[in-house]
């Protein structure tokens, strides 16, 4: 069952902005979402941010500066603004969490079913 569940992906022109949001699914808190990987076609899955419970947050270093990572702890919920979007960010995008996170962790073995980010002319 998904308990992680991503939106905002859909299609976008080059040097577009599209805002992603990652929640855990349900009434009550189970996995706390803390980051963002993306995979491509033929491609491996790569980070592209994440954020811990305390804010420190980590970027992947192709990405600092277009990306930006934050989450609101009351809502349990992620987000990624992503801004001067190229056609080599098109992407399945994926949140990744964990369950009982502390609050230093950044990286969970749970994940959401992906969202599609296209960017495209």
């Amino acid at each position: 069952q998904v308990q992680l569940v991503e939106s905002g992906g859909g299609l976008v022109q080059p040097g577009g902005s599209l805002r992603l949001s990652c929640i855990a699914s349900g009434s009550i808190f189970s996995i706390y979402p803390l980051g963002w990987f993306r995979q491509a076609p033929g491609k491996q899955r790569e980070l592209v941010a994440a954020i811990a419970r305390n804010g420190n947050t980590n970027y992947a270093d192709s990405l600092t500066g277009r990306f930006t990572i934050s989450r609101d702890n009351t809502k349990n919920t992620v987000y990624l603004q992503m801004n001067s979007l190229k056609s080599e960010d098109t992407a399945v995008y994926y949140c990744n969490g964990a369950k009982f996170a502390s609050w230093v962790q950044l990286r969970g073995d749970y994940w959401g079913q992906g969202t599609q980010v296209t960017v495209s002319s």
